[in-house]
């Protein structure tokens, strides 16, 4: 018997063109992002292109010159001796680690409860929780440095972390991750004696270190681009992070944009370190984030 008569080959030609339509359908998506990643990666390449030109290019040319004629790194070592680079690298390592360490640390203790105890009102406090990210941080900057002020922190790490050791949208990302959990587990652990910290502690921050990690990058970031609050918490240029130091680099060097170009490369490097050695538990605690 032909199995033609049948509509084998009709079958055949309708998978090949759900499957050739698949394919295409990817393809467009692969080109969508290649030309969003060239068009956010343009600047940071001219960025990089101008620290490594030498006085005597045109960097204003237009169209610009990506691969400068004559690459030299002498705009970096003149960015270092401008200005003390190596103390507001130190401040900005030491406010950036701690704040992620105490942001992640209390951001976990305020989630597990949200999470895995079912308290009365448990759901009013997550969403008066997450109302408060409707608020900007510029609102709310007088009250804290009149508070800072008052409790004797100008000029101080403690000045610069504290305000930031404790975020609703930390709380946010932890608790969906902490929700995916099994109940089971918790079960598991009270029938063996463990308490509530040591479920805390031992079960649930080693399951979620996913989305541990995501806010722990959102956090550096942050911290180590933060312009504005030690701007205004700091006043002794000793205690200055690496985004003030490039800002007086620029007052400094206002027709020279490769040493600005230069200090601000610098400036990037660490975030771009962090990004690369955690962007695995990255994707993974966006995930467990969307999901829960």
């Amino acid at each position: 018997m032909d199995a033609s008569k049948f509509g084998a080959p009709k079958r055949n030609n309708y998978s090949y063109g759900k499957k050739m339509k698949l394919i295409f359908k990817n393809l467009l998506v692969y080109i969508l992002l290649i030309l969003v990643g060239i068009v956010l990666i343009g600047p940071f390449l001219w960025l990089l292109s101008t620290a490594l030109k030498s006085g005597s290019e045109n960097i204003f040319k237009y169209p610009p010159d990506l691969i400068p004629n004559h690459i030299t790194l002498s705009n970096f070592s003149k960015v270092m001796e401008a200005f003390p680079f190596w103390r507001y690298l130190f401040n900005s390592t030491v406010v950036s680690i701690f704040t992620v360490i105490l942001n992640t640390l209390f951001c976990s203790l305020a989630a597990y409860p949200l999470a895995r105890i079912n308290f009365k009102g448990r759901n009013i406090v997550f969403l008066l929780i997450i109302s408060t990210m409707i608020i900007p941080f510029q609102l709310l900057m007088i009250p804290i440095y009149i508070l800072a002020i008052n409790l004797g922190l100008q000029n101080t790490y403690a000045g610069m972390i504290l305000p930031h050791i404790t975020t609703a949208f930390g709380i946010f990302i932890i608790r969906q991750g902490m929700i995916t959990i099994p109940f089971e587990l918790d079960e598991s652990a009270f029938m063996d004696g463990a308490n509530r910290f040591q479920i805390w502690w031992r079960i649930i921050l080693p399951l979620t270190k996913p989305s541990i990690v995501t806010l722990a990058i959102f956090t550096f970031v942050s911290s180590w681009d933060d312009f504005l609050w030690p701007l205004i918490i700091t006043n002794d240029q000793n205690m200055y992070t690496l985004p003030l130091g490039v800002n007086m680099l620029m007052g400094t060097f206002s027709s020279d944009w490769r040493l600005i170009s230069a200090g601000a490369i610098i400036s990037v490097i660490p975030i771009i370190i962090v990004f690369v050695l955690l962007q695995k538990y990255f994707v993974n605690g966006l995930k467990g984030a969307i999901k829960g």
